[in-house]
């Protein structure tokens, strides 16, 4: 095996590729990007069988509703297993639930069921729009409630490879080539989005379900061949406290560190009321009129703007006031989504997706480096697991929020009352947080080093 470079040996100056300098990485970060493609080919499809089922928008609610349920429920016990536990073997079986679901839904779709009592829960369903005012023309047949029981399965695997990612990706490089890995890292997944919605749209329209959802298994499993000859480091932890305390420790450490607060604070909400993604089905179907295709472009756009933006992150100097760019990137994502929604002409909807993808990025980066920076490795998992109650639970909420206020007063004033909150949102995050104002170079954050410290100076002030 080709030996890892050392960390003294990483290029002083300013190295865009320092963390594809480990082999390690590398392999991680190919077969994360095949895995991320799969993922959102299933995206696409899922949204637009349920929709093509059901005729509900409220439908397409619950299917944000059934991935938040357990990163909810399970992020925090995820957390402490992934602090326990050797986080690699955790994300391969992890990936190997999604093969599961993924062939399942595959069956489904072509035409087989289960024979489950699940007429309850078609009846539940049914009832469930009604409230939100679809009375008429929505149609849930039994493969619905087995498809939301996959996506809850689906769910309950991704809990546990979220708290498990982001620690084994800080054991793949050295310290100063983590933020460097933390923006590819968002790139990977951002390429990955792009490229997954636009080829899943394609293949959807000439193939169908079923071979789509196929795929999505296969690059699971190749991603699963990637991870096995990957190593990182991870230090040995044995349980000091009680095991409720411990289990709450990334809650209290994420509470005093105020600038990890402000930062996840502010994402939770703008993913929340900003996101628009669940509705995506709708503008492409009875909007814009561009059928699955379009709906894989209208996908893929915020992920182009996302990448752009990485490489940019990537190539310029470091930001100088990181604090004040977020403020402003996630400003100008609630723009970006007010515009999506007032707008009826598919090239500008796509111009406004764009954008955000690329303000979303800026947030990503300065979140995730925050985050990875400031957390003892002891304590990632943990830390992780918090950031993905808020956070990954954020967009399946916000799916479920833009499900149900489209069903009660249209997709585009639910889009464009979400882009107005997320301005808002930005404001009052200003307000209460003075240290994320404040908040200067990410490259000079060091561990312990927050607002809440007794130096006499801080490397983030």
């Amino acid at each position: 095996m080709q030996p890892e470079p050392h960390e003294t040996e990483i290029p002083t100056g300013r190295d865009p590729y320092a963390a594809f300098r480990f082999a390690h990485y590398r392999r991680y970060w190919i077969g994360g990007f095949i895995s991320v493609v799969g993922r959102q080919m299933l995206a696409v499809a899922v949204g637009w069988e349920v929709y093509e089922r059901t005729d509900s928008k409220t439908a397409l609610g619950i299917v944000g509703l059934m991935g938040a349920l357990p990163v909810i429920l399970l992020s925090l016990p995820a957390g402490q297993v992934a602090d326990r536990l050797n986080r690699k073997w955790i994300i391969v079986l992890t990936q190997s639930a999604l093969v599961f679901t993924s062939l399942a839904l595959a069956w489904l779709a072509l035409g087989h069921t289960v024979a489950l009592p699940v007429g309850w829960a078609q009846r539940a369903l049914t009832v469930t729009a009604g409230w939100f005012g679809e009375r008429e023309g929505v149609h849930f047949g039994p493969e619905v409630p087995l498809i939301y029981g996959l996506l809850l399965l689906n769910g309950v695997a991704r809990a546990f490879g979220w708290a498990a990612r982001p620690p084994f990706v800080a054991g793949l490089v050295p310290r100063k080539a983590l933020a460097n890995a933390v923006t590819w890292g968002s790139s990977n997944f951002e390429i990955g989005s792009m490229a997954g919605p636009a080829l899943g749209g394609l293949l959807l329209a000439v193939f169908g379900f079923p071979v789509v959802y196929a795929l999505d298994a296969a690059c699971q499993l190749v991603f699963i061949g990637f991870l096995l000859p990957t190593h990182a480091r991870q230090e040995p932890v044995k349980p000091k406290e009680h095991p409720l305390r411990d289990l709450l420790g990334g809650i209290r450490f994420v509470w005093r560190t105020k600038e990890i607060l402000a930062t996840i604070t502010l994402d939770l909400f703008a993913v929340l009321l900003g996101g628009a993604v669940a509705l995506l089905p709708i503008f492409a179907k009875d909007i814009l009129h561009v059928g699955p295709v379009g709906l894989g472009w209208l996908r893929a756009a915020p992920s182009f703007g996302a990448v752009a933006m990485a490489i940019a992150i990537t190539h310029l100097p470091p930001m100088r006031r990181a604090g004040v760019t977020l403020l402003w990137a996630v400003a100008g994502f609630g723009v970006a989504m007010t515009v999506f929604g007032l707008s009826t002409s598919f090239w500008l909807s796509l111009a406004a997706l764009v954008l955000s993808g690329a303000c979303d990025n800026v947030s990503v980066v300065v979140r995730h480096t925050l985050v990875q920076l400031l957390t003892p490795d002891a304590m990632r998992g943990r830390v992780s697991a918090v950031n993905n109650v808020f956070i990954g639970s954020s967009n399946e909420l916000g799916a479920l929020e833009s499900g149900l206020t489209a069903a009660l007063f249209g997709p585009v004033a639910s889009v464009v009352g979400g882009g107005i909150g997320t301005v808002l949102v930005v404001l009052a995050a200003a307000a209460i947080w003075p240290q994320l104002r404040r908040l200067g170079p990410l490259h000079r954050v060091e561990p312990g080093e927050t607002s809440n410290t007794q130096h006499p100076t801080s490397n983030i002030q």
